[in-house]
């Protein structure tokens, strides 16, 4: 009895930690739902490259007694130029998700030439709205700050975010230098991007379009990041909307989508505000494709191909 006692309240303890965490979008789980429509559909997985030199659990700001982190994959220089950067941000609806689902994704466009940096940030389930994006742009200044660390060209930054993440890195890109988002680490360090580039994620809470804010059955993933409804606190739904924002000084802008259209919810009047501005937008959709294609092939080659193309265009 002396011993199990001790084990019992270890046990308790352990799993309350583990259910912190909201660990229901993984890459697993979204592989497990799309293969019913998509049976050939495969993970891409993780790979090593004699050209990509890799940093794992980096410390990007410390609030508090939390450390937020982020991996980096930059190219093996031999004398060439600094390359462009690009910070990844994962989706998992504001809530769930993990930096690490988007690996691949960095290894690859390192091998590519780009430094790439897969960031972690606070969800929902730990800190509101807007404490996410806070993260994100203090992610981007340290990533700025750390240029020669990691020999990359600080003038050519790109944000790329995918689902929630696809919003908040649209977000980032269109609110340069706005006060309410400098708050944490590195906050005398621009947080400037030159592009953006969207994978499947929301424009717009208060569109027509958006699949956001219906509480009827249970808070939306959206009600439980800003903490207060559509209803409740519609100002906020809308700030925190990227196509509020969406003007002349939006950086150059790259949409990725699946085929499922309330995922890029209002894309098309984000692109016309641009339009009217003369700021370039480009779009690729892949036609019959699950929401989560990025993280599986066949859809994953031609999205790094896509991002690369874009890039070139505007970086050359």
């Amino acid at each position: 009895m002396i011993f199990k006692t001790p084990l019992f309240i270890i046990l308790l303890i352990c799993g309350g930690f583990a259910s912190a965490q909201d660990t229901s979008f993984t890459t697993y789980s979204a592989f497990k739902k799309a293969l019913k429509m998509y049976p050939d559909i495969k993970i891409v997985p993780e790979f090593v490259s004699p050209n990509v030199k890799e940093e794992r659990n980096l410390t990007y700001c410390t609030i508090g007694d939390r450390e937020l982190k982020l991996d980096a994959f930059y190219p093996v220089h031999k004398g060439a130029k600094d390359a462009p950067a690009i910070l990844i941000i994962h989706g998992g609806g504001w809530r769930s998700g993990n930096r690490t689902q988007h690996i691949p994704l960095a290894q690859h466009l390192a091998a590519l030439g780009y430094a790439s940096f897969t960031v972690g940030y606070r969800l929902s389930e730990e800190a509101l709205y807007p404490a996410g994006i806070v993260d994100v742009k203090s992610a981007l200044r340290w990533v700025r700050k750390n240029h020669k660390r990691f020999k990359l060209n600080p003038d050519k930054i790109t944000v790329l975010g995918f689902s929630a993440g696809g919003q908040m890195a649209v977000l980032a890109g269109v609110t340069a230098g706005h006060a309410e988002f400098n708050l944490a680490c590195s906050t005398n360090v621009s947080d400037q991007v030159q592009a953006i580039i969207d994978l499947d994620g929301t424009l717009s809470f208060v569109h027509p379009e958006s699949g956001e804010g219906d509480d009827s059955k249970k808070p939306s993933a959206a009600t439980l990041w800003f903490g207060a409804s559509k209803v409740d606190n519609p100002a906020l739904w809308n700030a925190a909307s990227p196509l509020t924002y969406a003007g002349k000084n939006t950086p150059p802008i790259l949409f990725i989508n699946s085929s499922v259209d309330r995922m890029h919810a209002g894309r098309n009047d984000f692109i016309k505000k641009l339009d009217e501005a003369n700021v370039y937008a480009e779009v690729h959709t892949f036609p019959d494709s699950p929401h989560a294609f990025c993280l599986f092939d066949p859809w994953f080659t031609p999205t790094v191909n896509y991002i690369d193309a874009f890039l070139k265009k505007i970086f050359k």
